[in-house]
């Protein structure tokens, strides 16, 4: 266990390098523009060059906050299910919320091709992915809450998520095998994940939508430290389980449930970012881990889709591609050099 000296030390190096790589995200892109002219135009200068400032105000700044929202939301939502669960392959998407976000895609995107004149979808565009997303990662989560209610095992409410992830995942298999080719394109690219695609206003909805389940979180840290060390100390220590788990549940659909609405299925951070801060910070408690994992996603996001985007070039990488590519090498070179895993 370290000090709160040393978690204040590690907290300020970790602000640091987030501003950083927030900085360095923003001047990366397929348009070249030096970092002096990046800082004068986010300190409130105007730049001779308009374009460049329209670039950096509307397509780079919201596409570096959204890396920070879908960082720190999808770390947190990974944190929650491994301690709910005390599982260390458990993820943000274990109760199959992404699963149902893919399926509300899916729906709007594919549909047309399995229930021609049903189904007839023609409006395809950035808010109608995510209301079609929200609503499909919803239900799945209205589904699974009734389910919590009726079951006490935890374990056994892991494996329900699990299968109406695996139905989810079936359905949208058909409507791929019976979608066009370019429907199909359109679906593969919004599985790919980007934090690029979000207006200022979306990202006000997303900022709020990350707060509320941060909220839920932080209200929740007494009830994952006592979790940590099974249901039945819980319960000697006063924690209502069923309403711990509720609140967890939901903090999770949100976090996770929000950021796949608006960003896609973005694979690997809330697996690995847990156990990242767990070996770095060597703790297990959930009041120093909280923080520490928003940040770490943030930075982790920032930096992967910095790497997505091939400077001075106009193609940009599957960010998914990018997490995985980044991220296990690390958390594998981690575990092998501490010989064990905290948890």
């Amino acid at each position: 266990m370290g000090t709160t000296k040393t978690y204040r030390t590690s907290f300020l190096l970790l602000t640091i390098a987030l501003l950083f790589f927030f900085g360095l995200n923003i001047s990366v892109g397929s348009v070249t523009i030096p970092i002096k002219d990046t800082l004068a135009s986010l300190l409130g200068g105007n730049l001779d060059n308009r374009s460049w400032e329209y670039i950096i105000w509307n397509y780079r700044l919201p596409k570096a906050f959204t890396a920070i929202l879908v960082g720190s939301a999808l770390a947190l939502s990974g944190l929650l299910m491994q301690t709910l669960f005390r599982n260390p392959l458990a993820g943000p998407f274990v109760l199959g919320i992404s699963s149902g976000a893919s399926l509300g895609a899916a729906l709007l995107i594919m549909g047309s091709s399995l229930f021609s004149g049903i189904l007839a979808f023609r409006l395809v565009n950035d808010v109608s992915l995510a209301l079609a997303s929200s609503i499909g990662s919803f239900l799945v989560l209205l589904a699974v809450m009734a389910m919590a209610s009726k079951v006490k095992d935890t374990m056994a409410l892991l494996i329900i998520g699990l299968m109406f992830g695996s139905i989810t995942a079936a359905i949208v298999s058909v409507l791929s095998y019976f979608a066009d080719a370019e429907k199909l394109q359109q679906f593969i690219y919004w599985s790919f994940g980007s934090v690029g695609n979000l207006s200022w206003n979306q990202l006000l909805l997303l900022l709020g939508i990350v707060l509320v389940g941060t909220f839920l979180s932080i209200l929740s840290i007494k009830s994952l430290n006592a979790l940590l060390l099974g249901e039945n100390y819980a319960r000697s220590l006063g924690v209502e389980l069923r309403k711990s788990r509720f609140l967890i549940i939901i903090a999770t659909g949100l976090l996770a449930g929000g950021v796949t609405a608006f960003a896609g299925p973005i694979a690997f951070i809330g697996l690995a970012v847990p156990h990242l801060t767990k070996q770095i910070f060597n703790t297990t408690d959930h009041k120093v881990l909280v923080p520490a994992v928003l940040i770490y996603g943030s930075i982790l996001l920032l930096l992967c889709d910095t790497m997505a985007q091939l400077p001075s070039s106009a193609y940009i990488l599957p960010i998914n591609a990018i997490t995985s590519i980044v991220g296990a090498p690390v958390v594998v070179w981690l575990l092998v050099r501490k010989k064990k895993m905290i948890f």
